[in-house]
């Protein structure tokens, strides 16, 4: 739905709830079999969404999840070790 700025209109406090509950589940059932899960976000407050899933996953496991914006349209969440590797890995 469009506001009549043209923007999307901003979710109400409970469906907001529910959205971010839904992550929740989805996001962190997919960080937990594979370690990551990338997720598409176009907006700022779709980034604030998941930052505000990777940190509750934090809180809920007892270990981070790491957040970061892999391009303008997606981030990943990720476990340590299964994140950004080094541009230019060590010598043996």
């Amino acid at each position: 739905m469009q506001s009549p700025e043209g923007g999307p209109t901003p979710l109400t406090d409970e469906e907001e709830q529910r959205a971010r509950a839904v992550l929740f589940s989805d996001l962190g059932n997919a960080v937990s079999e594979r370690g990551w899960v990338r997720f598409p976000a176009y907006s700022p407050e779709e980034r604030r969404r998941l930052v505000d899933v990777a940190h509750r996953l934090s809180a809920h496991w007892g270990q981070q999840v790491f957040i970061e914006a892999e391009d303008q349209c997606a981030m990943k969440l990720y476990l340590a070790g299964h994140g950004p590797q080094p541009m230019n890995p060590p010598l043996p």
